[in-house]
């Protein structure tokens, strides 16, 4: 299983863009978790199939209509489910 780690950053809060990853993921059959950073960019762990976790980044990159990506930095890996963020803030799982 490989791992998709995002950071996103542009007008990525209070856009929908948490929500927008979460739908996105679960129509392409991803788990994870998505959530807002206190710097103003949005942070995101996927895990899949590496096609499916492909797809999510070009969507990612994309966002919903309100947004303004400007930068995502990503990293991949091997492993199992994503791990678990902080106890802070709103964190969406998928």
């Amino acid at each position: 299983m490989k791992v998709l780690h995002c950071i996103v950053k542009g007008r990525v809060q209070g856009v929908g863009f948490r929500y927008f990853v979460m739908d996105e993921a679960r129509q392409l059959n991803v788990n994870g978790w998505v959530r807002n950073l206190p710097d103003g960019d949005v942070e995101l762990e996927a895990a899949g199939e590496k096609e499916d976790l492909e797809n999510l980044l070009v969507r990612v990159r994309q966002g919903p209509i309100l947004s303004r990506v400007d930068q995502v930095l990503s990293d991949w890996r091997e492993g199992e489910a994503p791990s678990e963020g902080s106890s802070w803030g709103v964190e969406y799982r998928f």
